[in-house]
């Protein structure tokens, strides 16, 4: 490497690499780029490209001695290229809008949602097991319930209903002592399983309205989700089974959302919460989850005689002062 200027391969991501107007870069990737540069005495130009995969595509080609931004370390990416030890450790993160969804929204949300639906087959389960049971201890003692079993299964169903919802009339009620028995055992049970029922609908839709419809990574299944394409958080949603609408850039997808076409973005972490900060404030919100653990590193040509010196040096940096203080100018990180 002597005596050649290497050729370094790099894509704007903020805090990670970042382009002035003057053409000149810096961004945590860059100056610790800058600084191994310094330390191994190498000289080099920065080179830039317009997509991850350009990156990736040129480094593995050749085109590039390294490539320096925010790369994310996969298993399809360390077929084509080396990569240096990890500098930086992340995740994806959901950037969702900072304005609550609309009560009506929150309703249908709730009203859709598994865990309400199994709640109402479980009522609607106890309603005919209590209703088939009173027929059973009724049916050759009480008119009421007698006659052809489709008649008599279909009033107790009835009685059963009207009994958990507090509604019965008075008119039709079981004589036998088993059927009394069972009587008041279900209406007890019922006007708690009622009570639990709605405190647990107001609450699921007072939590909608507070915190809106994505909470954590198991809700992107359940919205419009938007990502960027070609990025590693592709291959999360894909083995997740999420759908997703894909974007050029973090920018667009949260213009869209902004726009409400999607209910969500994902992407990684560290650069959607600088994105958000710098320019979507007013409209987006990031939440606290991080999830699906990625790695930061440099990309090399396969077989790079640059990685061992590069390693040595990279890791020296990384449990530097010089390296945490990198971190808190740019993320606040302590």
């Amino acid at each position: 490497m002597s005596g050649r200027q290497l050729v370094i391969g790099t894509k704007e991501a903020a805090p990670f690499a970042m382009k002035a107007a003057d053409g000149s870069w810096s961004g945590i990737s860059i100056d610790l780029w800058k600084r191994i540069a310094e330390q191994l005495k190498l000289d080099y130009r920065l080179v830039e490209e317009p997509t991850v995969q350009a990156l990736i595509d040129g480094t593995g080609a050749g085109k590039y001695d390294a490539s320096v931004a925010a790369l994310t370390i996969t298993g399809p990416r360390a077929r084509l290229l080396d990569f240096s030890q990890p500098f930086y450790v992340t995740g994806l993160g959901i950037a969702v809008p900072s304005t609550s969804p609309s009560f009506w929204t929150s309703i249908i949300n709730t009203l859709a949602s598994f865990g309400f639906l199994q709640a109402v087959g479980a009522l609607l389960g106890l309603t005919l097991l209590v209703g088939v049971l009173i027929w059973l201890f009724e049916r050759r003692h009480n008119e009421d319930f007698s006659g052809p079993a489709a008649k008599g299964i279909g009033t107790s169903i009835w009685w059963s209903t009207e009994a958990m919802t507090q509604a019965s009339t008075g008119y039709i009620a079981p004589k036998t002592l088993p059927g009394r028995a069972l009587a008041v055992l279900w209406m007890v049970v019922s006007i708690i399983a009622l009570a639990v029922f709605t405190a647990g609908v107001t609450s699921a839709l007072t939590t909608r309205q507070l915190q809106g419809l994505v909470n954590n990574a198991s809700d992107l299944g359940k919205v419009r989700v938007g990502a960027v394409q070609g990025s590693a958080t592709i291959d999360y949603l894909v083995g997740q089974r999420i759908r997703y609408h894909s974007f050029a850039s973090p920018q667009d997808g949260l213009k869209a959302m902004a726009d409400k076409r999607i209910d969500a973005f994902v992407y990684d972490k560290p650069l959607l919460a600088w994105i958000v900060l710098q320019n979507f404030s007013s409209s987006a919100e990031m939440l606290e989850v991080v999830f699906d653990p990625q790695n930061y590193g440099i990309a090399l040509p396969l077989g790079s005689p640059l990685r061992r010196e590069l390693d040595i040096a990279l890791l020296e940096i990384i449990r530097s002062d010089w390296w945490k203080q990198t971190l808190f100018r740019y993320l606040g990180e302590k």
